[in-house]
């Protein structure tokens, strides 16, 4: 029975992403529409969305949320270890930058999300909310100065800043924080607004992500990107669950801090890679590999955190 309740928290996001790869097979979905439906998706949908999460958080309780504190330090663990890791393995510096963003960037804030949806409803959209609005910052800063630093790029404070305040995403956290500090009354339909986004926009964006895996680009792969691979969908996890219940987090909090962690690498990484003039093939290939992988790690790794009683209860 855990078994299942595990299984119907990762399959659900999953069939999404089968259901893109199946739909762009059979010539239903073009690259062309894919494309728009993407761009709709981050630069209005999943922003608005997030922004609707985030004006509904209690930030007084900042100092009690342990799991969004596990989260960063499990986070700044992953990419000295995998940094470490890739000079004891002697990879090239232009490897290492492409390395490290898989294994510490998790695509929290669409797969992660809609497994804390199915695991936990409501509850764990206001669990996650907090996490996902930090962490993908925190994220985005690593991963700018990650690449930027392993290919030659600059590095200063202001360049690192701007990289994150043309992120459409975190625009739209920071839109919500702000309304929630600001001590106005959150207007009634946020709530509804982000529910319906949250409906429609997950599943689409998730199907996108199915319809631009290349699958034959896994013809190429080497052991480096089976090696990232086990960094992020089993490392990163396993350092964050080390860490949380270090911290004494457990139930729901703790479910919603692996599903987010655990999840496949963000599609964003491999586009911050190409932008940086890294090595995109290698960027693509870690991406489709742990999103097809990540359906098992989550599912096992989630039923056995179930077997210890450490998830709480689910919906």
């Amino acid at each position: 029975m855990l078994f299942f309740s595990a299984l119907g928290v990762s399959l659900p996001t999953f069939a999404w992403v089968a259901l893109g790869m199946v739909l762009k097979r059979l010539g239903i979905l073009s690259d062309a529409l894919v494309a728009k439906i993407s761009l709709l998706a981050f630069n209005f949908g999943l922003p608005v969305m997030l922004f609707a999460g985030a004006a509904q958080v209690d930030y007084s309780q900042l100092a009690n949320a342990s799991h969004l504190l596990a989260g960063l330090l499990a986070t700044t663990f992953v990419v000295i270890g995998s940094w470490i890791y890739c000079h004891a393995r002697g990879y090239p510096r232009h490897m290492q930058g492409v390395f490290v963003q898989a294994a510490f960037r998790s695509n929290l804030a669409i797969m992660g999300l809609a497994m804390c949806v199915a695991a936990y409803g409501d509850r764990g959209t206001a669990l996650a909310a907090l996490p996902v609005a930090i962490m993908t910052a925190y994220y985005n800063v690593l991963a700018v100065w990650v690449l930027n630093t392993t290919l030659g790029g600059k590095t200063s404070a202001v360049f690192l800043l701007l990289g994150v305040a043309r992120n459409p995403l975190l625009i739209g956290i920071a839109g919500g924080i702000a309304l929630s500090l600001s001590g106005l009354q959150v207007p009634l339909f946020i709530a509804p607004m982000g529910s319906t986004l949250t409906f429609l926009f997950l599943p689409l964006t998730l199907v996108c992500i199915g319809a631009a895996m290349q699958l034959s680009s896994l013809r190429t792969i080497g052991l480096v990107t089976w090696e990232a691979t086990a960094w992020r969908l089993l490392v990163a996890p396993a350092l964050g669950v080390a860490v949380a219940l270090s911290l004494g987090v457990e139930g729901a909090p703790l479910g919603v801090l692996f599903l987010l962690i655990a999840s496949p690498v963000a599609a964003s990484s491999f586009v911050m890679v190409v932008a940086a003039r890294g090595d995109g093939v290698l960027a693509a290939n870690i991406v489709v590999l742990t999103t097809l992988f990540s359906v098992v790690s989550v599912t096992l790794g989630f039923f056995s955190l179930s077997i210890l009683g450490l998830v709480g209860e689910l919906v």
